[in-house]
Protein backbone atom coordinates (compact mmCIF):
# COMPACT_ATOMS: atom_id res chain seq x y z
CA UNK A 1 0.00 0.00 0.00
CA UNK A 2 1.77 3.29 -1.24
CA UNK A 3 1.98 6.15 1.71
CA UNK A 4 -0.67 8.50 1.22
CA UNK A 5 -0.97 11.65 3.40
CA UNK A 6 -3.99 14.04 3.22
CA UNK A 7 -3.19 18.19 3.72
CA UNK A 8 -6.04 20.69 2.97
CA UNK A 9 -7.35 21.28 6.95
CA UNK A 10 -4.99 23.84 8.59
CA UNK A 11 -6.27 26.84 8.45
CA UNK A 12 -3.92 30.07 7.43
CA UNK A 13 -1.30 31.82 9.28
CA UNK A 14 -2.06 34.53 11.79
CA UNK A 15 -1.66 38.25 10.01
CA UNK A 16 0.85 39.85 12.34
CA UNK A 17 -1.92 42.18 13.77
CA UNK A 18 -3.46 38.76 14.50
CA UNK A 19 -0.83 37.60 16.46
CA UNK A 20 0.19 40.64 18.28
CA UNK A 21 -3.53 41.02 19.72
CA UNK A 22 -3.14 37.66 21.13
CA UNK A 23 0.27 37.91 22.11
CA UNK A 24 -0.72 41.12 24.19
CA UNK A 25 -3.44 39.64 25.60
CA UNK A 26 -1.42 38.15 28.31
CA UNK A 27 -0.50 41.79 29.28
CA UNK A 28 -3.66 42.68 29.74
CA UNK A 29 -3.34 43.99 33.52
CA UNK A 30 -2.33 47.96 33.72
CA UNK A 31 0.32 47.10 35.63
CA UNK A 32 2.76 46.10 32.44
CA UNK A 33 2.12 49.50 31.55
CA UNK A 34 4.99 50.65 32.22
CA UNK A 35 6.75 48.30 30.42
CA UNK A 36 5.05 48.73 27.00
CA UNK A 37 8.26 48.92 25.47
CA UNK A 38 9.75 45.79 26.28
CA UNK A 39 6.75 44.14 25.44
CA UNK A 40 6.69 45.27 21.94
CA UNK A 41 10.43 43.78 21.67
CA UNK A 42 9.00 40.51 23.02
CA UNK A 43 6.27 40.13 20.85
CA UNK A 44 8.79 41.32 17.70
CA UNK A 45 11.24 37.89 18.62
CA UNK A 46 8.02 35.89 18.97
CA UNK A 47 6.41 37.14 16.15
CA UNK A 48 9.81 35.69 14.32
CA UNK A 49 9.75 32.41 15.90
CA UNK A 50 6.20 32.03 14.56
CA UNK A 51 7.03 33.22 10.77
CA UNK A 52 10.25 30.80 11.09
CA UNK A 53 8.15 27.53 12.85
CA UNK A 54 10.63 27.64 16.25
CA UNK A 55 9.12 24.79 17.75
CA UNK A 56 12.32 23.17 19.33
CA UNK A 57 14.85 26.17 19.69
CA UNK A 58 17.02 23.99 21.09
CA UNK A 59 18.72 20.73 19.24
CA UNK A 60 21.61 18.30 19.85
CA UNK A 61 22.32 15.53 17.60
CA UNK A 62 20.93 12.15 18.53
CA UNK A 63 23.51 10.44 19.06
CA UNK A 64 24.34 6.77 19.58
CA UNK A 65 21.64 4.37 20.24
CA UNK A 66 18.85 6.30 17.65
CA UNK A 67 18.13 5.30 14.13
CA UNK A 68 19.78 7.97 12.98
CA UNK A 69 22.21 9.43 15.37
CA UNK A 70 23.08 12.73 13.25
CA UNK A 71 19.52 14.26 13.53
CA UNK A 72 18.87 17.07 15.43
CA UNK A 73 16.22 16.98 17.60
CA UNK A 74 14.46 18.14 20.66
CA UNK A 75 17.09 19.18 23.94
CA UNK A 76 13.75 19.21 26.14
CA UNK A 77 12.69 15.66 24.63
CA UNK A 78 15.84 13.93 24.71
CA UNK A 79 16.34 15.07 28.46
CA UNK A 80 12.50 13.65 28.96
CA UNK A 81 12.99 10.43 27.30
CA UNK A 82 16.17 9.68 29.61
CA UNK A 83 14.19 10.47 32.43
CA UNK A 84 12.03 7.55 31.58
CA UNK A 85 14.60 5.69 31.09
CA UNK A 86 16.06 5.57 34.54
CA UNK A 87 12.32 5.22 35.93
CA UNK A 88 11.78 2.24 34.03
CA UNK A 89 15.38 0.66 35.49
CA UNK A 90 14.91 1.90 38.73
CA UNK A 91 10.82 0.45 38.26
CA UNK A 92 12.67 -2.69 37.65
CA UNK A 93 15.16 -2.93 40.00
CA UNK A 94 13.96 -5.57 42.54
CA UNK A 95 15.86 -3.44 45.66
CA UNK A 96 14.15 -0.39 44.85
CA UNK A 97 10.98 -0.01 47.01
CA UNK A 98 7.59 -0.54 46.06
CA UNK A 99 5.79 3.18 45.06
CA UNK A 100 2.32 3.87 44.12
CA UNK A 101 0.91 6.96 42.52
CA UNK A 102 -2.17 8.16 43.25
CA UNK A 103 -4.08 10.78 41.07
CA UNK A 104 -6.50 13.03 42.58
CA UNK A 105 -8.78 13.98 39.51
CA UNK A 106 -10.88 16.71 40.57
CA UNK A 107 -10.61 20.36 39.20
CA UNK A 108 -12.23 21.93 42.35
CA UNK A 109 -10.07 22.87 45.02
CA UNK A 110 -9.95 25.48 47.54
CA UNK A 111 -6.79 27.71 46.01
CA UNK A 112 -9.15 28.57 43.25
CA UNK A 113 -12.56 29.81 42.66
CA UNK A 114 -14.71 27.00 44.30
CA UNK A 115 -12.92 27.67 47.25
CA UNK A 116 -13.25 24.47 48.98
CA UNK A 117 -11.27 21.45 48.64
CA UNK A 118 -12.89 18.32 46.67
CA UNK A 119 -14.37 15.49 47.91
CA UNK A 120 -11.56 13.23 45.47
CA UNK A 121 -9.43 14.67 47.26
CA UNK A 122 -9.96 13.57 50.91
CA UNK A 123 -10.98 9.98 49.28
CA UNK A 124 -7.35 10.01 47.99
CA UNK A 125 -5.79 11.60 50.93
CA UNK A 126 -7.78 8.15 52.85
CA UNK A 127 -6.47 5.81 50.35
CA UNK A 128 -2.89 7.25 50.67
CA UNK A 129 -2.71 7.32 54.41
CA UNK A 130 -3.57 3.53 54.51
CA UNK A 131 -0.95 2.72 51.61
CA UNK A 132 1.22 4.76 53.99
CA UNK A 133 0.46 2.17 56.96
CA UNK A 134 1.34 -0.49 54.73
CA UNK A 135 4.49 0.28 53.86
CA UNK A 136 4.46 1.59 50.75
CA UNK A 137 5.83 4.86 49.02
CA UNK A 138 3.47 7.18 47.61
CA UNK A 139 3.42 10.05 45.26
CA UNK A 140 0.28 12.35 44.76
CA UNK A 141 -0.58 13.94 41.75
CA UNK A 142 -3.03 16.31 42.25
CA UNK A 143 -4.52 16.99 38.88
CA UNK A 144 -6.61 20.15 40.20
CA UNK A 145 -3.43 22.37 40.15
CA UNK A 146 -3.81 22.87 36.53
CA UNK A 147 -6.48 25.00 37.71
CA UNK A 148 -4.99 26.85 40.99
CA UNK A 149 -1.24 26.78 39.33
CA UNK A 150 0.42 29.85 37.75
CA UNK A 151 0.66 28.69 34.09
CA UNK A 152 1.00 25.01 34.57
CA UNK A 153 -1.10 22.89 31.31
CA UNK A 154 -1.99 19.87 30.07
CA UNK A 155 -2.31 20.48 26.40
CA UNK A 156 -4.77 18.41 24.21
CA UNK A 157 -3.44 15.65 22.58
CA UNK A 158 -3.01 15.96 18.47
CA UNK A 159 -3.96 12.31 17.60
CA UNK A 160 -0.65 11.97 15.85
CA UNK A 161 -1.60 7.97 16.16
CA UNK A 162 -4.41 8.48 13.89
CA UNK A 163 -1.86 9.11 11.19
CA UNK A 164 0.49 6.26 12.45
CA UNK A 165 1.25 4.80 15.35
CA UNK A 166 5.20 5.92 15.04
CA UNK A 167 4.51 9.81 14.92
CA UNK A 168 3.56 9.68 18.10
CA UNK A 169 6.48 9.24 20.35
CA UNK A 170 7.65 8.25 23.51
CA UNK A 171 7.89 10.48 25.57
CA UNK A 172 5.22 12.87 23.28
CA UNK A 173 6.88 15.30 21.27
CA UNK A 174 4.28 17.58 20.42
CA UNK A 175 5.21 19.90 23.51
CA UNK A 176 6.77 22.25 24.35
CA UNK A 177 5.78 24.04 21.23
CA UNK A 178 8.10 26.98 21.23
CA UNK A 179 6.50 28.20 18.01
CA UNK A 180 2.85 28.73 19.39
CA UNK A 181 3.62 29.01 23.08
CA UNK A 182 2.37 25.67 24.02
CA UNK A 183 4.71 25.81 27.06
CA UNK A 184 5.15 24.60 30.62
CA UNK A 185 3.58 21.55 29.56
CA UNK A 186 3.06 18.70 33.43
CA UNK A 187 3.30 15.52 31.05
CA UNK A 188 6.80 15.96 31.11
CA UNK A 189 6.65 15.27 34.86
CA UNK A 190 3.70 13.04 35.19
CA UNK A 191 5.22 10.40 32.40
CA UNK A 192 8.20 10.03 34.90
CA UNK A 193 5.39 9.16 37.57
CA UNK A 194 3.62 6.75 35.92
CA UNK A 195 6.73 5.04 34.72
CA UNK A 196 8.21 5.45 38.58
CA UNK A 197 5.10 3.68 40.33
CA UNK A 198 4.77 -0.01 40.71
CA UNK A 199 0.69 0.76 41.69
CA UNK A 200 -1.63 3.51 40.23
CA UNK A 201 -4.79 4.29 41.85
CA UNK A 202 -7.14 6.94 40.11
CA UNK A 203 -9.93 8.75 42.24
CA UNK A 204 -12.25 11.01 40.18
CA UNK A 205 -15.36 12.40 40.14
CA UNK A 206 -18.24 12.07 37.73
CA UNK A 207 -18.78 14.91 35.82
CA UNK A 208 -21.53 14.47 32.87
CA UNK A 209 -21.22 10.82 32.58
CA UNK A 210 -18.00 10.51 32.90
CA UNK A 211 -14.54 11.71 33.93
CA UNK A 212 -13.31 14.83 34.81
CA UNK A 213 -11.56 16.87 31.98
CA UNK A 214 -7.91 17.22 33.10
CA UNK A 215 -8.39 13.09 34.00
CA UNK A 216 -9.19 13.00 30.32
CA UNK A 217 -6.21 15.54 29.20
CA UNK A 218 -3.43 13.18 31.00
CA UNK A 219 -5.58 10.04 29.34
CA UNK A 220 -5.15 10.61 26.27
CA UNK A 221 -1.64 12.43 26.55
CA UNK A 222 -0.96 9.01 27.93
CA UNK A 223 -1.84 7.21 24.54
CA UNK A 224 2.18 7.85 23.82
CA UNK A 225 2.44 4.98 26.36
CA UNK A 226 0.52 2.84 24.34
CA UNK A 227 2.39 1.61 21.20
CA UNK A 228 4.51 5.11 21.25
CA UNK A 229 7.38 5.47 19.25
CA UNK A 230 10.68 5.95 21.57
CA UNK A 231 12.86 7.25 18.87
CA UNK A 232 12.41 10.48 17.75
CA UNK A 233 14.90 10.49 14.42
CA UNK A 234 13.24 7.49 12.94
CA UNK A 235 10.65 9.34 12.16
CA UNK A 236 12.90 12.50 12.21
CA UNK A 237 10.40 14.59 14.41
CA UNK A 238 7.31 15.14 12.62
CA UNK A 239 7.57 13.64 9.36
CA UNK A 240 3.97 11.67 8.57
CA UNK A 241 5.76 9.74 5.68
CA UNK A 242 8.14 8.76 7.39
CA UNK A 243 5.79 7.13 10.22
CA UNK A 244 3.51 5.68 7.61
CA UNK A 245 6.05 3.75 6.49
CA UNK A 246 7.37 2.59 9.49
CA UNK A 247 3.93 1.08 10.33
CA UNK A 248 3.46 -0.83 7.32
CA UNK A 249 6.58 -2.00 7.22
CA UNK A 250 5.19 -3.57 10.38
CA UNK A 251 5.36 -1.65 14.33
CA UNK A 252 5.00 -3.78 17.30
CA UNK A 253 3.31 -1.43 19.79
CA UNK A 254 5.02 -1.24 22.67
CA UNK A 255 3.40 -1.30 25.85
CA UNK A 256 5.83 1.45 27.88
CA UNK A 257 3.53 1.04 30.78
CA UNK A 258 2.75 -2.46 31.19
CA UNK A 259 2.78 -4.02 33.99
CA UNK A 260 1.88 -1.96 37.02
CA UNK A 261 -1.10 -2.85 39.06
CA UNK A 262 -4.19 -0.45 39.49
CA UNK A 263 -7.33 0.49 41.86
CA UNK A 264 -9.83 2.67 40.69
CA UNK A 265 -12.15 5.12 42.95
CA UNK A 266 -15.34 6.70 41.10
CA UNK A 267 -17.99 8.67 42.87
CA UNK A 268 -20.84 11.05 41.98
CA UNK A 269 -24.55 12.25 43.30
CA UNK A 270 -27.05 11.42 40.52
CA UNK A 271 -25.74 9.67 37.50
CA UNK A 272 -23.24 8.04 35.51
CA UNK A 273 -20.57 6.23 37.82
CA UNK A 274 -20.91 2.73 36.29
CA UNK A 275 -19.86 4.15 33.09
CA UNK A 276 -17.35 5.69 34.25
CA UNK A 277 -15.49 3.00 36.01
CA UNK A 278 -16.01 0.91 33.42
CA UNK A 279 -14.28 2.99 31.18
CA UNK A 280 -11.58 3.76 32.77
CA UNK A 281 -10.48 -0.04 34.06
CA UNK A 282 -11.13 -0.48 30.30
CA UNK A 283 -8.45 1.99 29.49
CA UNK A 284 -5.97 0.30 32.17
CA UNK A 285 -6.78 -3.07 30.84
CA UNK A 286 -5.79 -1.78 27.47
CA UNK A 287 -2.39 -0.68 28.24
CA UNK A 288 -1.38 -3.67 30.23
CA UNK A 289 -1.75 -2.69 33.65
CA UNK A 290 -3.08 -5.45 35.64
CA UNK A 291 -6.03 -5.07 38.06
CA UNK A 292 -5.82 -5.42 41.81
CA UNK A 293 -9.26 -7.48 42.00
CA UNK A 294 -12.91 -6.59 42.27
CA UNK A 295 -12.02 -4.75 45.84
CA UNK A 296 -9.74 -2.35 44.00
CA UNK A 297 -12.68 -1.29 41.34
CA UNK A 298 -15.19 1.07 43.11
CA UNK A 299 -17.97 3.26 42.33
CA UNK A 300 -20.06 4.80 44.80
CA UNK A 301 -23.11 7.75 44.86
CA UNK A 302 -22.18 10.51 47.93
CA UNK A 303 -24.73 12.13 49.17
CA UNK A 304 -27.33 11.33 46.18
CA UNK A 305 -29.64 13.70 45.27
CA UNK A 306 -28.50 15.51 47.82
CA UNK A 307 -27.42 19.17 47.71
CA UNK A 308 -24.19 20.26 46.71
CA UNK A 309 -24.02 22.20 49.60
CA UNK A 310 -24.06 19.76 52.25
CA UNK A 311 -22.12 17.14 49.87
CA UNK A 312 -18.82 17.21 52.26
CA UNK A 313 -20.72 16.60 55.47
CA UNK A 314 -22.03 13.86 53.13
CA UNK A 315 -19.00 12.07 53.05
CA UNK A 316 -18.17 12.63 56.66
CA UNK A 317 -21.64 10.74 57.66
CA UNK A 318 -20.37 7.77 54.91
CA UNK A 319 -18.08 5.66 56.58
CA UNK A 320 -18.90 3.11 54.65
CA UNK A 321 -17.47 4.24 51.68
CA UNK A 322 -14.93 5.46 53.41
CA UNK A 323 -13.88 2.19 54.37
CA UNK A 324 -13.92 1.00 51.00
CA UNK A 325 -11.55 3.36 49.64
CA UNK A 326 -9.24 1.95 52.41
CA UNK A 327 -10.05 -1.48 51.37
CA UNK A 328 -9.19 -0.29 47.83
CA UNK A 329 -5.89 0.73 48.88
CA UNK A 330 -5.44 -2.37 50.64
CA UNK A 331 -6.20 -4.41 47.88
CA UNK A 332 -3.63 -2.63 45.62
CA UNK A 333 -0.97 -3.06 48.10
CA UNK A 334 -1.52 -6.88 48.18
CA UNK A 335 -1.47 -6.47 44.12
CA UNK A 336 1.66 -4.62 44.14
CA UNK A 337 3.67 -7.20 46.75
CA UNK A 338 2.12 -10.27 44.70
CA UNK A 339 3.16 -8.60 41.50
CA UNK A 340 6.49 -8.06 42.21
CA UNK A 341 7.21 -11.34 43.66
CA UNK A 342 5.97 -12.52 40.98
CA UNK A 343 2.95 -14.17 42.52
CA UNK A 344 -0.06 -12.16 40.71
CA UNK A 345 -2.03 -14.11 38.68
CA UNK A 346 -2.94 -12.51 35.66
CA UNK A 347 -4.08 -15.15 33.11
CA UNK A 348 -3.27 -14.50 29.54
CA UNK A 349 -0.72 -11.23 30.19
CA UNK A 350 1.85 -12.96 27.71
CA UNK A 351 0.21 -13.89 25.00
CA UNK A 352 0.83 -12.51 21.74
CA UNK A 353 -1.98 -10.46 20.12
CA UNK A 354 -2.68 -11.31 16.75
CA UNK A 355 -3.90 -8.09 16.54
CA UNK A 356 -2.01 -5.71 18.36
CA UNK A 357 -2.84 -2.11 18.15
Amino acid sequence: MPVDVRTGQAPPAHTREEFGRRFRARFFDPAFRAEDEAIRRLEAIAWEGYCGARKSPVKRKAGPGFKDPDYEMSVEWYHTRNRLIAAQQRWGDPATPSRVLLVNAATRNDGTCPGEMSKSFRLTRIAQQTLDEAGLQTDLLDLSRLASDYDRHIHPCKGCLSTAMPLCHWPCSCYPNHELSQVNDWMAEIYESWTSAHGVLLVTPTHWYTMSSPLKLMMDRLVCADGGNPDLSSTHGKDPGMAKQLELDGWPYPKHLAGRAYGVVVHGDVAGIEGNRRALCDWLDWMGLIDAGPQARLDRYIGYYEPYATSHQALDRDSSVQEEVRNVARALAIAVQELREGRLSAPGRGLRSPRPK
